[in-house]
């Protein structure tokens, strides 16, 4: 937990320096909400682990299926909810393995696809997942007033 923690820190940072006005420096979850995240079968958490288990990366994950929707089909989603590898371990291809097998996992758990937002701040992480073969699927705008 306490190493998730620390990466968690660590992505946050990018997002907040990319834009402080949306995110503060903190981490996405607490101690507390990691406990209920890693005891939820709808939430899995991929790792990456050195030969010491240290942690080197994760893949936090979230199931989504809708049902009976009025215009969308029904297909089950694995949501890539957040992607980090160790700032100081980046280029290794840990990323690529972690994104390969949580593509892995939706498969062997019969989704339909693997989705994931990306904040237009973070120019690597979007140029990361293009090199995984990631498209568009939809796009948020704004107007700051």
């Amino acid at each position: 937990m306490d190493r998730l923690s620390e990466l968690l820190l660590q992505v946050n940072l990018v997002h907040h320096n990319g834009r402080p006005d949306l995110f503060r420096v903190g981490r996405k979850y607490n101690k507390e909400q990691l406990k209920k995240i890693l005891a939820d079968d709808q939430t899995p958490i991929l790792v990456a682990v050195d030969d010491r288990d240290c942690v080197l990366g994760y893949a936090f994950c979230v199931f989504k299926q809708l049902k009976q929707d009025n215009i969308l089909t029904d297909i089950k989603t694995l949501y890539l909810d957040d992607l980090c590898v160790d700032e100081n371990l980046r280029g290794q291809h840990i990323g690529r393995t972690l994104y390969d097998a949580v593509v892995k996992f939706a498969k062997e758990a019969g989704c339909y696809n693997v989705t994931l937002n990306v904040w237009t701040c973070n120019p690597a992480a979007v140029a990361f997942y293009e090199s995984c073969g990631l498209k568009p699927q939809k796009i948020g705008m704004e107007t700051i007033l």
